[in-house]
């Protein structure tokens, strides 16, 4: 059974629907029978990286400027998801959450992908974007991530050099765009359900059962129409 997940690496949300989508395959009985695929998707596109002398100003600043809400709304909001997050075992710190473009940090997730550890490459851009501060968007920091989520170094530089899964990149874009994908992560199990957000463990574990348990009632019907 696959499930595709469109997330992006600067989404909260996203990490803690990472946490959550776990816990449910830890309680899910055919865990080894799923074949997980993590799909790109920019929240920000035209996002660039943070000026040097801070006159963005920092997280706060600029969620307060997209929503145009107050610095101290905004801050609140923070506050909430990082208590949000200690609740699935995560630690973010959107103080030292640097801006940055993440097209690239897709392509090296991509790499991931065809290399077999694309969930681990997933994970290392997420921990270093909310919780160290990391720059995501400079390609030397990209290959060093990726060179310990098990990537060869050397390799994970010739891609972006090359942009070697841009077009892989655009096409998850695109493909989210025609399934109607407006905000992430979303779930798409067996191409039978979709799951919008970050939704509880137990809600997940619900929508995998509930697939599963199609599967093989869909193959009994296709065998006996043969049949007749």
């Amino acid at each position: 059974m696959k499930v595709e997940i469109w997330s992006d690496v600067a989404c909260p949300w996203c990490h803690i629907g990472k946490r959550r989508f776990e816990a449910a395959l830890e309680r899910f009985a055919h865990t080894d029978d799923i074949d997980v695929e993590w799909k790109s998707f920019e929240l920000d596109r035209s996002a660039h990286a943070q000026q040097a002398d801070g006159a963005e100003g920092d997280y706060a600043d600029r969620l307060a400027s997209k929503y145009g809400i107050s610095r101290t709304q905004a801050q609140a909001m923070l506050d909430s998801m990082t208590a949000t997050g200690t609740a699935e075992g995560l630690d973010f710190r959107f103080d030292k959450a640097v801006k940055a473009n993440t097209f690239d940090a897709h392509q090296v997730i991509h790499l991931g992908g065809d290399r077999g550890i694309q969930g681990s490459v997933k994970e290392r851009l997420l921990r270093a974007y909310f919780t160290e501060g990391e720059d995501i968007g400079d390609r030397s920091v990209l290959v060093r991530l990726g060179a310990e989520a098990g990537l060869d170094a050397d390799e994970v530089r010739q891609v972006l050099d090359e942009q070697r899964y841009a077009d892989a990149v655009r096409a998850d874009e695109s493909e989210a765009a025609r399934l109607g994908v407006s905000a992430v992560p979303f779930f798409v199990v067996d191409r039978k359900y979709g799951i919008a957000g970050a939704q509880p463990a137990e809600q997940i574990l619900a929508v995998l059962e509930q697939s599963w348990l199609q599967a093989p009632l869909l193959k009994q019907g296709q065998e006996g129409a043969v049949g007749r």
